[in-house]
């Protein structure tokens, strides 16, 4: 089926699809010929840009019907090449153009390669300098994110510390100056 070649409109098209698109497109290019007013200039080159930006012609049918109307637009109407556009064509003519592009590809393929070594190599650099920066934060004295809560524990700790033999040292000496008093009969 897919070798099935189709006859239409005086062009042979690879696939019926293609055949009934092209008779689709007579059939507007038809209804504006009968409804289109050639004498406007304005008129006629908006709908040539129009028929361009819309894509309403694909096939040799509709690109033909654009390739009349720009003519027209320049010859009849006095409009200059640079003022109407050209018709963009969306396919490759040119088999040799499909052989050229895998070789570019791989032309390609070993650009990115040189930028996928550094930035892998740039990667393992980042990761050994985040454990490092780790190993210092983990090991330091001073607070930090990662031993924050032990630091201010020791801390805390060390003052409970000093706190309880304080408190126990004037509880000491209350108690002494509490056994001097009682000798000395003053209690």
């Amino acid at each position: 089926m897919a070798d099935e070649r189709v006859t239409a409109l005086g062009y042979e098209f690879a696939c019926l699809d293609d055949a009934i698109l092209a008779q689709s497109e007579m059939k507007k290019i038809d209804y504006l010929k009968e409804h289109l007013d050639k004498g406007d200039a304005d008129t006629v080159k908006a709908l040539y840009d129009k028929a361009i930006d819309e894509k309403f012609f694909k096939t040799p049918v509709g690109i033909g019907f654009l390739s009349e109307m720009r003519e027209y637009l320049i010859d009849t109407l006095d409009y200059s090449e640079d003022e109407v556009r050209a018709i963009p064509l969306y396919m490759f003519y040119d088999s040799t153009s499909e052989k050229k592009k895998p070789a570019k590809a791989s032309e390609k393929k070993k650009e990115p390669a040189g930028v996928l070594f550094a930035s892998i190599v740039l990667n393992i650099a980042l990761i050994i300098g985040v454990i490092i920066m780790f190993w210092i934060a983990k090991n330091t004295d001073q607070p930090n994110i990662l031993n924050y809560e032990t630091a201010i524990t020791n801390r805390y700790a060390a003052w409970d510390q000093q706190l309880t033999e304080r408190e126990e040292a004037v509880r000491e000496a209350e108690r002494e100056l509490s056994l001097e008093l009682e000798e000395l009969g003053m209690e």
